[in-house]
């Protein structure tokens, strides 16, 4: 009599039979969890944070919340940021995300993190994004506001952490007339500390200034920042708001090639990130490609967008 092969079938029932013991109820296969995408907006006092970046051994913003959601999902999470703030540099409209395989309720998440956080930092929403969404890759523009007084006296106490005094004569107008020289795609390596490899080429789509009584705030918003290039925008303009310098210097100042040493950076603690701007959710998967893609600036007969 011809021998007859075991099924597949019948081989995996002995198996889970030896495994389990005879007449044993086999467990049913569990389920992959799907990863959910969380968006969060955030905000912080930067004062006492060594800038938003994780470093070991220091108190900076991504390790203070990385640290508290991963005790609350049980679960190590790593957090990809809008825009990575230096030292001393405040947020009012950061957004970072995550993904997580654990049970998410974004009430209980904000309402549980309003209690584990220091004072300083603070998650005000939490949703589910689109897998596609990235928190840096997708924005849009950032906008950020750099915030001065006038006062004789300087700035108030309570706002101590947030203002920056400056002179109480400065030529509001001047540094109006310099900022607008600055608008378009430009290099802005002047304005720029040198990072190897990263590109210094942004899009300045909005600089301006605003003045409310002793109050004055420059408002600055570009498809994306290099490292410290708002602080310098704005100690170039207030050169030029002091007298120390003419609109002309800063304009000339874009065909520099490296970091200038004549322009001052202002400092951390006047400047907040105040918003991120992403597109529609159809349209992040393309946003996300052509963010990664090198920029250069377009010659003149490519009809470029400067002033």
């Amino acid at each position: 009599m011809d021998s007859v092969e075991p099924s597949r079938d019948s081989v995996q029932r002995q198996q889970k039979s030896a495994e389990f013991g005879p007449g044993a109820a086999v467990p049913a296969p569990v389920p992959a969890v799907a990863a959910v995408r969380v968006r969060l907006d955030i905000s912080y006092d930067g004062t006492d944070f060594t800038g938003w970046a994780r470093q070991p051994g220091l108190r900076t913003v991504q390790g203070v919340l990385e640290e508290s959601l991963s005790k609350v999902y049980r679960e190590p999470v790593q957090l990809t940021v809008a825009g990575r703030t230096d030292a001393g540099v405040h947020a009012e409209g950061q957004v970072a995300h995550f993904d997580t395989t654990a049970e998410f309720d974004a009430g209980k998440l904000v309402h549980r993190m309003a209690r584990f956080l220091p004072k300083d930092v603070r998650i005000k929403a939490a949703r589910v994004a689109p897998p596609e969404f990235d928190a840096r890759f997708s924005a849009i523009r950032r906008h950020y506001a750099y915030r001065l007084t006038t006062a004789p006296y300087g700035a108030e106490p309570l706002q101590a952490r947030s203002v920056v005094a400056c002179r109480s004569d400065v030529d509001v107008d001047a540094m109006r007339d310099a900022s607008r020289k600055l608008l378009g795609l430009h290099n802005f390596a002047a304005f720029c500390r040198r990072r190897d490899g990263a590109t210094t080429v942004r899009e300045l789509q909005r600089y301006d200034w605003e003045r409310d009584g002793d109050a004055l705030t420059a408002y600055v918003s570009a498809d994306a920042f290099c490292w410290s290039m708002v602080r310098s925008l704005v100690g170039a303009a207030l050169a030029v708001g002091e007298g120390r310098r003419t609109p002309d210097w800063v304009a000339d100042l874009l065909n520099e090639t490296e970091r200038s040493s004549s322009v001052t950076v202002a400092p951390a603690h006047g400047l907040s990130l105040i918003a991120v701007d992403y597109p529609a959710d159809a349209d992040l998967a393309a946003r996300n490609a052509q963010t990664r893609e090198m920029r250069s600036v377009p010659v003149p007969d490519e009809g470029c967008c400067g002033d």
